[in-house]
């Protein structure tokens, strides 16, 4: 998704593409180099994850890339799980985050200037990021190749110079693209919030947070813009953003869109560290948090001098209503009211979400804008594969005789001779036998398990489109969710699976494709592939496949907890080597 500003301000796309190239050279003028500690880089930078088995992931791959010289060296990377419990959200990732830094560094951290990414979460909308985390997600530039992290990193590479110490709290699965003059700069040096705003349509605004401006009348002539917020709206209603003030219209006579109206939404914000002092001691007014608290809706709504406390008691847009949240809002209400929010809005910039199967395919092969604006490659750090418009692949190793199919993304695999892909579909961590077909429109991703005592592997397959958090209550209800565009009940009856055959795992007595046990584990990464494959086809041609009698099945969210860390990092390691020893041969 794009809310991009270009849609509003159509001359300054040159200047967009401009700006970003020149942050990725700065960016990559750093990377292996032991940065300054005045302001040339972030003095820490903190990755969230949802429990200790995914902050192991995040420490093992963040030493790897130190350690490979994929980033600047001389700072902290630090990685921070959430306290084990129910889920507490990105608000409660935030506090708890302040809390470990604070006992960290001390007085020290009054003089850090800290970036916060929320990488926290099992993407059950992107599989193929559940196992080692969406912000390594791979992407098709830089030497070396780019992750998310990097990514991030590049585009907010100007800022801590410009910026008092204080936290920038930021999301993993989203990209920020802006340009501003040359003679300008974007300065976090206010006390209180200052976010980035966007303009972008009244459409987008129902599914962010929206700012109410003390003036929404604006000029499109100037690329940047200093104002106060009135009031943050969090996934308002169209109605609701007319009522409160918040929708804009361009002062720009010479624009052929000087009427069109749109809105200020949400991305990236900064907290002055008097500001973070006082979310830690909102942390300890709290005592804990035992229920999801969100770093914007929850903090965000509280601020600005026309903020009001009626918001706390709207779950609306919560997906689970939990005890004592209302009580916690209020709590946050009272201890951040009054507290100034800043906005810099930032007129000729884009903002892209890649947290979904579909938003991943689409930015990586048909995006022409992200692809002209960053630089992306269809071919990026892999052997044997020409560009080739229309698709993309990452960190691969294929044969010659390979081909991959428009619009489809394949990254971390090794594809043997005569594999094809077809159009629409995601191929990852895979090892692929000759002469395979993968269809079009699927998803198949292969982790390493933990299984009686030795390393086992699993290949997930889905269909591009399918809901894997779409569950109901029992498995007698199955006929209701959807697997390769077929009711799973149907799908099971090809596999020689009755309903008393498939089980679901977890404490939750909900059923989805996420936990239902459908994949078999078998001794190598190959075999794997393959027998997901044969089951994926039996559906798609009508036909029968069954599995051998003792075959152990396990789903997705079972490979997660038995996921086999260091087997996946070793078969991207030899990806690494082969790669890397051809390039240079």
């Amino acid at each position: 998704m794009d809310t991009g500003s270009d849609t509003l301000r159509q001359p300054g796309v040159r200047m967009l593409q401009t700006a970003t190239r020149e942050k990725l050279r700065k960016f990559n003028s750093l990377r292996g180099r032991k940065v300054q500690s005045d302001g040339e880089f972030w003095d820490v930078v903190v990755l969230t994850a949802a429990d200790e088995n995914q902050r192991e992931a995040y420490e093992v791959q963040l030493r790897g890339k130190v350690d490979r010289r994929e980033l600047p060296l001389g700072i902290h990377y630090e990685v921070f799980s959430d306290p084990p419990g129910p889920k507490i959200g990105n608000g409660g990732s935030t506090l708890y985050a302040l809390q470990q830094l604070d006992s960290m560094y001390g007085k020290a951290l009054g003089k850090m200037r800290v970036i916060l990414i929320h990488a926290g979460g099992f993407s059950q909308r992107l599989p193929s990021a559940s196992a080692l985390g969406k912000i390594f997600t791979a992407l098709p530039l830089g030497d070396p190749l780019y992750q998310m992290l990097e990514l991030k990193l590049a585009m907010y590479v100007d800022f801590p110079s410009h910026m008092k110490p204080g936290v920038l709290v930021t999301c993993a699965d989203d990209i920020e693209l802006y340009s501003i003059a040359e003679v300008e700069n974007i300065s976090f040096d206010r006390p209180g919030f200052t976010a980035l705003a966007h303009p972008s349509p009244l459409s987008i605004g129902t599914t962010h947070g929206v700012f109410v401006l003390d003036s929404c009348q604006r000029s499109s002539d100037l690329d940047m813009e200093n104002s106060l917020c009135l009031r943050y709206l969090h996934k308002p209603s169209i109605n609701k953003m007319h009522e409160y003030g918040a929708v804009c219209k361009s002062l720009s006579g010479s624009s052929s869109q000087s009427d069109a109206e749109f809105v200020y939404t949400d991305s990236t914000y900064y907290a002055d560290f008097e500001t973070a002092k006082m979310l830690l001691n909102l942390l300890t007014e709290l005592g804990s948090v035992h229920c999801e608290i969100d770093a914007y809706g929850d903090f965000l709504q509280a601020l600005g001098p026309k903020a009001t406390i009626g918001y706390t008691s709207n779950t609306a847009n919560v997906t689970k209503e939990e005890r004592g949240l209302v009580e916690i809002r209020q709590k946050i209400f009272h201890h951040l009211q009054g507290t100034p929010l800043n906005v810099i809005l930032l007129n000729n910039s884009k903002f892209y979400h890649v947290g979904t199967t579909s938003e991943y395919l689409f930015h990586l092969t048909e995006d022409t804008a992200l692809r002209s604006e960053l630089g992306l490659l269809s071919s990026a750090f892999s052997i044997h594969m020409d560009e080739n418009p229309g698709c993309c692949v990452m960190y691969c190793v294929l044969d010659p005789s390979c081909s991959v199919g428009a619009g489809s993304v394949v990254e971390y695999s090794r594809l043997g001779a005569g594999v094809t892909v077809g159009r629409g579909s995601i191929v990852s961590s895979c090892c692929i036998s000759p002469g395979l077909s993968v269809p079009d429109a699927v998803f198949m991703h292969s982790l390493s398990v933990n299984h009686q005592d030795r390393t086992g592997f699993v290949t997930v397959a889905f269909g591009i489109n399918d809901n894997l958090k779409r569950s109901v209550e029992s498995p007698a209800d199955m006929e209701k969710l959807k697997l390769f565009g077929f009711s799973l009940k149907k799908c099971c009856s090809y596999w020689g699976m009755e309903n008393e055959a498939l089980s679901f795992c977890g404490d939750s007595p909900s059923c989805s494709l996420w936990n239902a046990r459908l994949f078999p584990v078998c001794a190598d990464q190959q075999s794997s592939f393959s027998s997901s494959l044969k089951m994926l086809q039996a559906v798609l041609s009508g036909s029968m496949f069954t599995l051998p009698k003792d075959t152990e099945l396990m789903s997705m969210q079972q490979c997660l907890q038995r996921k086999n860390l260091e087997e996946m990092l070793m078969f991207r390691m030899g990806l690494y080597r082969d790669i890397t020893q051809r390039s240079t041969s």
